[in-house]
């Protein structure tokens, strides 16, 4: 395991840690040792709902998007599909991230920029033949930017009760884009700048 891309939540009942290198993800007791050299975020989140709360798992219906748009969301998809596709199996994760911070170098999308490709690659989705989650609709919809010259705010978090993870874009604001409410329940956890911790020194970007 590589402390300097693995991220560890701590949540009110458990411990989850991500790394972002190989994908592995570990479930520990809430009162196990934390490595420090580990990046880590502590979840706000409240106690166990003990089934009271639902949690949504569907991706959203897409919505109309601009004609060129889904024109130029097409490479992109099938770039993202190519990635994920060739490669060892056991690090499609790694690999879907690198992805979606390619662009991090790259001069900031418009709010409107983003939104755009979020809702082209989401049209595009229903004809995709093979799983695609969250993390490859928003790992495309970072790649369609990077190739138009703007970066995203892509963002991978972890949500408690039931424990969940999660990949989305933000506006410039931080404001996820075109997610259900339930989103709020998820804390970040790795950014185009690297893991996001608790301490702001820690977490180089994922190279």
């Amino acid at each position: 395991m590589d402390e300097r891309t693995t991220v560890t939540v701590v949540l009110p009942h458990a411990h989850v840690t991500v790394d972002y290198h190989t994908g592995h993800t570990t479930l520990a007791p809430p009162h196990s040792a934390t490595n420090p050299e580990m990046a880590v975020v502590r979840h706000p989140g409240a106690g166990p709902s003990w089934g009271t709360q639902e949690a949504s798992v569907v991706l959203l219906d897409p919505a109309w998007s601009p004609p060129l748009w889904r024109l130029a969301a097409l490479p992109a998809v099938l770039m993202t599909m190519g990635v994920k596709a060739f490669g060892r199996q056991h690090r499609q994760f790694s690999r879907m991230v690198r992805l979606a911070c390619i662009g991090r170098r790259l001069p900031l999308a418009t709010d409107q920029q983003a939104r755009n490709a979020v809702l082209a690659v989401r049209w595009l989705a229903p004809a995709i033949p093979v799983r695609w989650a969250c993390l490859e609709q928003s790992a495309a919809a970072a790649l369609l930017l990077a190739l138009l010259g703007r970066r995203t705010e892509w963002r991978h978090g972890v949500a408690v009760d039931p424990v969940r993870m999660h990949a989305w874009i933000t506006d410039r604001a931080g404001r996820p884009i075109e997610e259900p409410a339930g989103i709020s329940s998820y804390v970040q956890t790795w950014t185009p700048d690297g893991a996001a911790s608790d301490d702001p020194g820690i977490g180089p970007p994922l190279a």
